[in-house]
């Protein structure tokens, strides 16, 4: 049965780390006196060996020989394995109710390296960090060492020397460390001690259950149960238990290579400080995060064939998972192998359901050796995908993907109110199975890209056309977006008529995934990853003129970039919103129908209508960027054109016009009477108010108008003038100014909004600073309270009139205010 990684190989590695942070040479192990004839003790304070590991003794040999003697827990290390790097993996097995969503059984809360050292009679566990590094031939290696002291996690006695003097070993109780409120393993955070008022552990109620060991990893599950003020659930009883899991691996003595990381390509990464380059500073040094693939045949690999690897890649479906939905599961994490062919390699990724009891009874998904794509039975909606990787080199070591169970109900909201208009079988409460399986495998798929080391890339769905996602033969081909990586689920553009099937609709592993995996997983015939560094910048320029190859990280510089939404799709913001909104006006009408269950009262209608509503704030959203962004395209030195270019002016008024149109216009068609009969109407004028204050102070946030304003001295030629902005912002709010008639509801409140917005430049959050916004903003309330003052002689409704009085003592309040 092939397994994930099969640790043994990894034993076979040649050198070990020495010391604290420092990597290079194979410095000699530490010092350890030397055993007793016959296992005997070493010091007066040790026991025979024969009276600690009793006869009645149950042992389990592995990375160390684990023993249980009643309810005593004993570790017998063999001296080979001290100033070993073992990378500790605390998780949570077992959760009670009412916990968080977001902490499933299975998730990995802290990862981190120890070391055994001998200490006289003592065995000391010591954390160790390897993001301060220098070559260990160096001089400064030393500082490094005295500058960054790792920290003593244990310390245990020395309880009994093994018999073998040809494998000396050391025999530890472990009982307390597993038993006990160990901080560096606990399962309760700080922050969740605070959250729930734990008082204590009770030990009396904290036990370990069970150890296994292994050839390169120990498995420990144990217990805790701690008295709390405010459990999370059963609060009467003061207590919360927790099932945790501990896993103890032997990593590699040999770091896997590395290879440097790129912010133009997408992988998460691990970062040090190396002291010992040849640099004027203390250098960085980015590493990717990745799995090891070796190839089975290296000839034929860097001939360019198709190789399988020595060990893919490989999943086990959690056995909670619903006999319906395993086959979807299994095709997302199996659909990664067309990238990897990219990338040279044959089935380099594998799902596999578990073996049973009877074919190993000690299969167990908390273990290292297996990766798990995990069904959490839990009313969060949402996937995860995490993993754990060797810190000194990036290696993916294992990953577990975590389903939740309620993550249908989003899909299944939002195929409604983002397909429903041309898209059939999204017009019901029950999708079908093949189209709800098709939407989980999508997921499945995007969640192993993180797992395989890929971020989020937001800014992929902005390469295709947005016509285009209205043709058949194109979506089929390519999906939504170059990349499943991307956050454009589905395809809200096509219209009715345009002939899209169901599977149409649906993100999948485009292009760009298949650039990113070559760029990061194939081997490249070289002596040192600094070699690598040439060949991998050509790759990028090859590519850097086509946008279905574009990245950027989902960060605060991709915040500004118009193309790097959430949600979002296609190359034009507002035409592709204006396709969503026609589409949406569609969905609303029929919410009732599609909605409605014989014997149901109308609360799943209240949600989907809630969920339209927030489907129109998406599309808003995504026109708001365009005003004051700037395109953002990561470069180095040897590539032309700029990194930050400002969008268009005439693109930013073509945004404003189109808010005019469907969020300052009121979209009052989204108070449908047969939807608000039926689920009430209080607090929808609010609601519907709200959304259109939300866009309005997007529009007027103190960045985007500072940007503005530096982009009008940086590129001159083809901003937007922040004065010209707030003229037309101005114009379009209160084009009633100039007529004789009422001012409607909706747009009085708005109008209150935008005054009040633009005091807070005068008095509030944008009053300090030296840009040119305050003044700009002090001259929009002047004008306009000329312009309210000329109003009043001709307006005669009372409503109106008591508003634009309001109006001129809010703004008297905020020039008067101001500093």
């Amino acid at each position: 049965m092939p397994h994930l990684r099969r640790l043994s190989a990894l034993a076979l590695l040649a050198a070990t780390l020495g010391g604290c942070a420092v990597f290079g040479s194979d410095p000699a192990p530490p010092p350890s006196p030397p055993a007793a004839a016959g296992g005997g003790s070493a010091d007066e304070g040790m026991e025979a060996y024969t009276e600690v590991v009793t006869a009645d003794a149950v042992s389990d040999t592995g990375m160390v020989v684990v023993h249980r003697v009643d309810d005593q827990w004993l570790f017998e290390v063999p001296e080979a394995l001290l100033g070993r790097d073992l990378l500790f993996i605390t998780r949570i097995a077992g959760v009670p109710q009412g916990m968080g969503g977001f902490l499933p059984a299975g998730v990995s809360l802290e990862e981190q390296v120890m070391r055994f050292e001998r200490r006289g009679d003592q065995l000391l566990l010591r954390k160790q960090s390897f993001q301060q590094v220098a070559a260990d031939s160096l001089p400064i290696a030393l500082s490094v060492v005295q500058n960054h002291l790792p920290p003593v996690i244990a310390a245990f006695d020395i309880e009994a020397e093994g018999p073998d003097a040809e494998s000396p070993s050391l025999v530890i109780d472990v009982t307390d460390f597993f038993e006990g409120d160990t901080p560096a393993i606990s399962g309760m955070r700080a922050a969740m001690r605070r959250q729930y008022q734990v008082r204590r552990l009770d030990p009396a109620r904290s036990f370990v259950s069970r150890i296994s060991s292994y050839p390169e990893n120990v498995e420990v599950r144990h217990t805790q149960t701690f008295d709390a003020g405010s459990a999370p659930a059963d609060e009467d009883t003061n207590t919360i238990t927790l099932e945790m899991s501990q896993s103890i691996v032997l990593l590699p003595a040999e770091p896997m290579r590395p290879r440097y990381e790129d912010p133009r390509v997408g992988y998460f990464s691990i970062n040090r400080v190396n002291y010992g380059l040849d640099e004027q500073k203390a250098d960085d040094q980015t590493f990717i995060r990745r799995w090891r693939l070796e190839p089975s045949d290296s000839a034929a690999y860097f001939r360019g064939e198709l190789v399988e690897p020595i060990e893919p890649i490989t999943w086990y479906i959690d056995p909670a998972t619903p006999d319906q939905w395993r086959p979807y599961v299994r095709q997302g994490v199996e659909d990664w192998n067309v990238a990897f062919e990219a990338a040279g390699f044959r089935n380099a990724v594998v799902a596999m359901d578990p073996p049973s009891p009877e074919e190993d009874p000690e299969w167990d998904p908390e273990d290292t050796r297996y990766s798990v794509v995990r069904w959490a039975a839990s009313l969060t909606r949402n996937a995860q995908g995490p993993s754990t990787s060797d810190p000194r080199s990036g290696e993916i070591i294992e990953a577990d993907i975590v389903w939740y169970h309620n993550h249908m109900r989003s899909y299944r909201n939002w195929l409604m109110v983002q397909t429903g208009a041309a898209m059939p079988e999204a017009r019901s409460l029950q999708i079908p199975e093949r189209v709800m399986g098709e939407a989980m495998r999508q997921v499945i798929a995007h969640e192993i890209g993180h797992a395989l080391g890929l971020p989020h890339n937001m800014i992929s769905s902005s390469a295709y056309p947005t016509d285009s996602l209205r043709n058949a033969d194109f979506s089929r081909r390519m999906g939504v977006a170059p990349s499943v990586m991307d956050y454009a689920r589905q395809n809200y553009i096509a219209q009715p008529g345009d002939g899209l099937e169901a599977i149409d609709f649906m993100r999948k592993i485009g292009p760009y995934d298949l650039y990113s995996v070559n760029w990061g997983y194939r081997l490249i015939n070289t002596p040192d990853p600094e070699d690598e560094r040439p060949i991998l910048n050509g790759w990028i320029k090859e590519r850097a003129d086509d946008p279905t190859y574009r990245y950027l990280p989902q960060a605060a510089i991709a915040n500004i970039d118009p193309r790097a939404q959430t949600e979002d799709m296609g190359d034009d913001p507002v035409a592709s919103s204006r396709y969503g909104i026609e589409n949406l006006k569609r969905i609303v009408p029929n919410l009732p129908e599609w909605t409605a269950t014989a014997g149901e009262d109308y609360t799943d209608l209240e949600e989907l209508y809630g969920e339209a509503l927030g489907q129109y704030s998406r599309y808003m959203g995504h026109v708001v960027s365009l005003v004051g962004g700037a395109w953002v395209d990561l470069k180095t030195t040897d590539q032309a054109g700029p990194v930050f270019d400002g969008v268009p002016a005439e693109r930013q008024r073509e945004a404003l016009a189109f808010l005019a149109e469907h969020a300052f216009t009121a979209p009052e068609w989204l108070n449908d009477r047969d939807i608000l009969d039926r689920i009430g109407p209080m607090g929808r004028f609010e609601g519907l108010q709200a959304r259109q204050v939300s866009v309005l102070n997007s529009l007027l946030s103190q960045a985007r108008l500072e940007r503005m304003a530096e982009m009008q001295i940086l590129q001159p030629e083809d901003a937007w003038p922040l004065a010209d902005f707030l003229d037309a912002l101005r114009g379009t709010l209160w084009s009633e100014l100039a007529g004789t008639g009422a001012i409607a509801p909706y747009r009085r409140a708005l109008q209150r909004a935008h005054v009040d917005r633009l005091a807070t430049f005068v008095t509030g959050e944008g009053a300090a600073g030296r840009s040119e916004v305050r003044p700009l903003v002090r001259q929009q309330l002047n004008t306009l309270d000329d312009e309210v003052e000329r109003a009043l002689l001709r307006i005669r409704d009372r409503v109106t009139r008591a508003h634009l009085d309001d109006l001129r003592a809010r703004i008297e309040e905020a020039l008067e205010g101001g500093n």
